[in-house]
């Protein structure tokens, strides 16, 4: 009821002249908000000169100058009509800090969220993390929250809130808490395993027990992983974090390892030839590790004579390894075929013995 008795005295005592000086006064912040704006880029554009993320830092902070230069305006051409030490004014003031400090948040949250490398390049460095490290995308939600938090707690306490009070009933309700979101916590506390320990990075190829593809991105909870089949995937940290994981994506060379089954028939000294060549072959083949090469004739099976072939590809890329695989594999059919030696195909044989034979034709 003050308020309003306030505002209608007001309309009383004020004159048309005090009414123009504040429009004009609002009018001068509407028409200056750009080139203050202006100003203020080319300040940062000074400040981040030669920086990569000085248009993020630009364009994050455009819409809260403006707004706050417009706020700002409004504030001042208000208190210009509103004299000092009234209640309208101690809430006007109570408006006007509010607004500014939601907006500040509001442009920290902004170049927090459009330039994380940039915000925590001094903890990039000294952790000696790259641009596919998830730690400082996890970091920047981490401050993101933060930055929120602690806006909403400062406009709360410029309106009275006792924020004590709210840290006393967590305290009592910690437990209660912890007990209804275990594993949440259990997830948060596995993400920040993951991202400290590094077992993979983003966009590598990993291997786990539930799951196999591509790393595309690590959140609070969960980490989100692109199957071969397209789809995406998402793993609880928690349950990622106790799981064996295979980093395919760390491999210096790449494996193949199979049996081949010739005829149990072969030629002896055929096969011992044909074995030596391919071995040959895979030893003068740049695309081969030449560290590790075997080819031995290792079983004795009942339609087939085993050759083993244990070798690396220098290449781990999945399409270079295929084609590398082909080849080798054409090359090995072609010294098969040049030896006299077929490949075997499941057969079984019968033997009857003499006596069985005679005694059936008797019988006949």
């Amino acid at each position: 009821m003050d308020i309003m008795d306030w505002a209608v005295q007001l309309a009383y005592r004020v004159h048309w002249v005090d009414v123009s000086i504040a429009a004009g006064i609002m009018l001068l912040f509407l028409l200056f908000r750009k080139l203050f704006t202006r100003y203020a880029a080319s300040f940062l554009v000074k400040r981040l000169r030669g920086s990569d993320g000085s248009r993020e830092w630009i364009g994050a902070l455009e819409k809260p100058i403006r707004l706050l230069f417009v706020v700002a305006g409004v504030y001042l051409a208000t208190a210009y009509l509103v004299p000092a030490h009234t209640e309208f004014r101690l809430v006007l003031d109570k408006l006007f800090r509010s607004a500014a400090i939601g907006l500040v948040g509001w442009g920290i949250f902004n170049i927090s969220a459009a330039s994380s490398l940039l915000l925590l390049e001094g903890v990039s460095k000294r952790l000696g993390l790259d641009e596919s490290s998830m730690l400082l995308p996890f970091l920047s939600r981490v401050l993101r929250f933060v930055i929120v938090l602690f806006s909403v707690t400062l406009i709360a306490t410029e309106w009275g809130f006792s924020i004590n009070g709210v840290v006393a009933g967590m305290g009592l309700g910690s437990l209660a808490v912890a007990l209804a979101a275990k594993d949440t916590l259990g997830n948060i506390f596995g993400g920040i395993v993951i991202i400290m320990e590094k077992p993979f990075a983003k966009n590598d190829w990993i291997l786990t027990p539930s799951v196999e593809g591509f790393v595309e991105d690590i959140t609070f909870r969960s980490t989100q992983i692109r199957t071969f089949a397209d789809s995406v995937v998402t793993v609880p940290n928690a349950t990622l974090a106790a799981q064996p994981i295979t980093n395919w994506s760390r491999m210096g060379k790449r494996r193949i390892s199979f049996t081949l089954g010739v005829a149990l028939d072969s030629d002896r000294n055929r096969l011992a030839s044909a074995i030596d060549r391919m071995e040959a072959l895979l030893t003068g083949n740049e695309e081969i590790d030449p560290k590790t090469i075997m080819v031995k004739f290792t079983e004795f099976n009942e339609s087939s004579l085993g050759i083993f072939f244990y070798f690396f590809t220098k290449t781990t890329v999945w399409a270079e390894y295929l084609t590398v695989r082909q080849e080798m594999n054409l090359a090995i059919m072609r010294i098969l075929e040049e030896e006299g030696i077929r490949l075997a195909y499941p057969a079984q044989r019968v033997f009857l013995e003499e006596a069985a034979q005679a005694g059936q034709r008797l019988r006949a």
